[in-house]
């Protein structure tokens, strides 16, 4: 193919060659998904219809569910519907798609979960300046920072990505269409320059987020030993630790996947890797966030009641 124009449609990694593991991968995709829609959906209806947590931190979670409902719905439908009629195609124009939902999605995630500290450094550090701090209106702006600063990566990449020419066939090593396999198609080094500079300006804001993250969390760690009784202390960790479980998750595998070195890169691991930042968060994050908060718990059991009456 001697340019991106030529193509129509690009050949996604299959996750087995045989017939009988094929449709086992769609049933196993179709359980993780449903839990996925089931645990993030109960979290969104729990919040939304319970006005005791209509609170900044409770807000944050609900964009932080519907974020995982979104990028979980990117990757997973076309990777199931791919083994369920035993094809790898995907058209041009769905791929690009994915390439900017998923960014989008991820890039908002990541700077919401960088709020969710700043929610938390309030709420511990300086909890009499917690209204004012956060309240309904500054919760609404940073919200929409988040979702309009994911918006603005994922144009820039996938704009470039998808400007460069192709020469290289177009049989993407991955199960979903990601910037990096993309780039391996690509014949023109001055495309990989300009991805580059993209990149350097994506991370020098990812960097500046983790380090928000980390600073927010020695402050706040050195708050919670000042705290004179120990079930004060059990409330400020059972309130931090989920969140830290998630942003390790989160950064440790998006970092490995995207980091490592090209020596240790073949399919096999690239698609473990990617499936570890993809579809695992999703499928944790409700578990991770109701399992340790009470307030939660007692908002989804009210949910199943009410719902069980109907």
């Amino acid at each position: 193919m001697s340019n991106s124009s030529s193509i129509t449609q690009f050949l996604l990694l299959a996750f087995a060659a045989t017939r009988q593991l094929q449709l086992l991968h769609f049933w196993l995709f179709l359980g993780i998904y449903l839990a996925a829609l089931l645990g993030n959906g109960l979290i969104i209806t729990a919040v939304a219809c319970n006005h005791h947590l209509h609170t900044p931190m409770y807000f944050i979670l609900l964009n932080l569910s519907v974020l995982d409902l979104g990028s979980i719905s990117t990757t997973v439908p076309k990777a199931m519907a791919n083994s369920l009629w035993d094809t790898r195609d995907i058209s041009y124009a769905g791929c690009a798609a994915q390439v900017f939902f998923f960014l989008f999605l991820i890039a908002a995630e990541y700077s919401l979960l960088t709020i969710m500290a700043y929610d938390r450094h309030v709420a511990i550090c300086k909890p009499l300046h917690y209204g004012t701090l956060l309240g309904s209106r500054a919760c609404v702006h940073m919200a929409a920072a988040a979702w309009g600063s994911g918006f603005l990566s994922a144009l820039l990449h996938t704009a470039n990505t998808l400007s460069l020419p192709l020469c290289k066939g177009n049989a993407l090593d991955q199960f979903f269409c990601e910037i990096p396999q993309i780039l391996k198609l690509s014949c023109s080094e001055w495309g990989y320059l300009r991805e580059a500079g993209v990149v350097v300006f994506t991370l020098c804001l990812g960097l500046g987020c983790f380090v928000f993250i980390v600073v927010s969390y020695v402050q706040i760690f050195r708050a919670v030993l000042t705290i004179p009784s120990e079930q004060g202390r059990h409330k400020a960790f059972s309130m931090c630790l989920p969140h830290l479980a998630v942003v390790s998750l989160f950064i440790v595998s998006a970092m490995f996947a995207y980091l490592k070195p090209s020596s240790i890169s073949f399919p096999s691991l690239d698609m473990v890797v990617s499936f570890l930042y993809s579809v695992v968060p999703p499928e944790v994050n409700p578990l991770i966030y109701s399992m340790r908060n009470q307030e939660l718990k007692d908002a989804l059991w009210k949910l199943s009641q009410w719902m069980l009456l109907q």
